[in-house]
């Protein structure tokens, strides 16, 4: 991977990760790194899944392929929040 594309997939994957977290309703406790590598374990799993379901080269915007990745986002910033807040002293 050349720098370019890990400049590329680190600002893909914060906006997604951002847009997974608007999704998510009230406030989550996830810091800037969890949610940029959420989003890019989002990105990726979302891409896998259109090419599976054949939905991920269309003419234009994949919206389908972002729906699925920023619903992934949304769901591992969930994950990722009640992970952290089981981890707290009670």
């Amino acid at each position: 991977m050349e720098i370019g594309g890990l400049f590329t997939a680190l600002l893909f994957g914060a906006i997604i990760g951002g847009l997974g977290r608007l999704v998510v309703p009230g406030r989550q406790h996830v810091s800037l790194p969890a949610t940029i590598l959420v989003g890019i374990v989002a990105a990726l799993l979302g891409t896998a899944a259109a090419t599976v379901l054949g939905v991920s080269d269309t003419s234009g915007i994949d919206w389908i392929e972002l729906a699925l990745q920023v619903g992934l986002a949304g769901a591992g910033v969930t994950l990722w929040a009640n992970r952290s807040r089981q981890k707290l002293p009670r």
